[in-house]
């Protein structure tokens, strides 16, 4: 394993590396099958990479408690 911290993606590198529209990839984060994003400013929001990653891996059996 490395020793790089995470990075954090924003919103259009998080579409275009899932292929998910804005809707579909809220409802997921709403329903717990797509990883929780994090608050970096009043008007910004990321998800972290090795979360999305993981997601890429096994969407279909993601679980956002065990993407943790």
């Amino acid at each position: 394993m490395t020793n790089t911290p995470d990075r954090i993606l924003r919103l259009n590198a998080v579409l275009d590396r899932t292929g998910l529209s804005r809707s579909t990839m809220y409802r997921k984060m709403q329903n717990g099958t797509f990883p929780q994003n994090l608050r970096i400013s009043d008007r910004c929001a990321g998800w972290r990479e090795s979360a999305v990653d993981a997601w890429l891996r096994n969407p279909m059996c993601y679980s956002a408690d065990a993407g943790q």
